[in-house]
């Protein structure tokens, strides 16, 4: 098992090279000169002699591998480069905006487990009735809806006619709520037919049986035997929603003006803040990365049978 995570470590090196070299070659590939776009943005004249000097300070002159290089260089010391909307170091505007989204995905996270647990167990226990048949339909329109709208439609709905959350912003302790539960509708639909189909598929083993022998309620076989046998596999896809919820934040952090890095993003998107960019992108790509390593580790760990694969 060591020597099988070894040679994964050692695998992950060229590609994280090859991310980093797509992440600043999207410098290269933009239509746009990044030094008029980062004269423009600090509202300086692009002058023939101002794009030359800018070239020269961001380094423009050099060819591009020795470009490539001295970013790379730089990115191991965790030198991102300075942003071109605020001129303030890349890393500093993501750590401080980092926060905001970890604890909105920490919510989504929290709200993702507890409801599909809660209606999977629903479905289980009424299974093949109507209530199994209306939370799974429910959760299948709720998971079709894009979030973009959804959000939308919470916002109406609740904050607006209802009044119980706020519009939009970072406010309030209970702000998180509504783009919580946004994020965690594209997600939900999923776990609760992954469970509810684990523990359908755990209740015709020999276990099962043998506990309905001994006198079992139902109720007990679920909690204690069933359920516990049928995380595993939801552990794992749980462990590997975790960079797509902090990636996935974008659109919702922008519906919802919440102060994150997904924000962040758009406004550097549409502001063509390139440094900005690259950063996000690779960091989102080594996020994807390390999760996957860590899901692949959980997965050998709770099931000992593919340790020798």
């Amino acid at each position: 098992m060591r020597h099988y995570f070894i040679v994964r470590l050692l695998m992950m090196v060229p590609l994280v090279i090859l991310i980093s070299f797509v992440a600043f070659a999207l410098l290269s590939l933009a239509p746009s000169d990044p030094a008029e776009v980062s004269l423009r943005l600090n509202a300086i004249v692009p002058t023939p002699e101002a794009i030359a000097l800018m070239r020269v300070e961001l380094g423009l002159d050099q060819p591009f591998l020795v470009r490539y290089l001295d970013w790379l260089s730089r990115i191991v010391h965790l030198d991102f480069g300075i942003s071109f909307l605020t001129r303030t170091p890349v890393l500093d505007e993501i750590l401080l905006a980092l926060p905001a989204t970890l604890y909105l995905a920490g919510v989504t996270l929290v709200l993702i487990v507890v409801l599909s647990m809660t209606l999977a167990l629903l479905c289980v226990f009424n299974r093949q009735g109507w209530v199994d048949y209306l939370t799974r339909g429910i959760v299948f329109i709720l998971t079709a809806i894009p979030n973009y709208w959804l959000g939308l439609l919470l916002i109406w709905l609740l904050a607006v006619q209802m009044g119980w959350f706020p519009v939009s912003g970072m406010t309030q302790y209970h702000s998180v709520i509504l783009p919580a539960l946004t994020l965690s509708m594209g997600y939900i639909g999923t776990y609760v037919r992954l469970i509810r189909g684990t523990m359908l598929n755990q209740l015709n083993q020999p276990y099962v049986f043998y506990a309905k022998a001994r006198g079992l309620s139902e109720r007990t076989i679920l909690f204690r035997h069933v359920l516990p046998n049928s995380l595993q596999t939801s552990l794992v896809a749980l462990g590997m929603s975790i960079p797509k919820l902090i990636a996935g934040t974008v659109v919702i952090e922008s519906v919802f003006a919440w102060p994150g890095i997904g924000r962040l993003c758009i406004q550097a998107i549409f502001g063509r803040d390139y440094p900005m960019i690259q950063a996000y992108i690779l960091m989102m790509s080594l996020l994807f990365l390390g999760f996957n390593f860590l899901a692949d580790w959980l997965q050998r760990r709770l099931n000992p049978r593919l340790v020798g694969l």
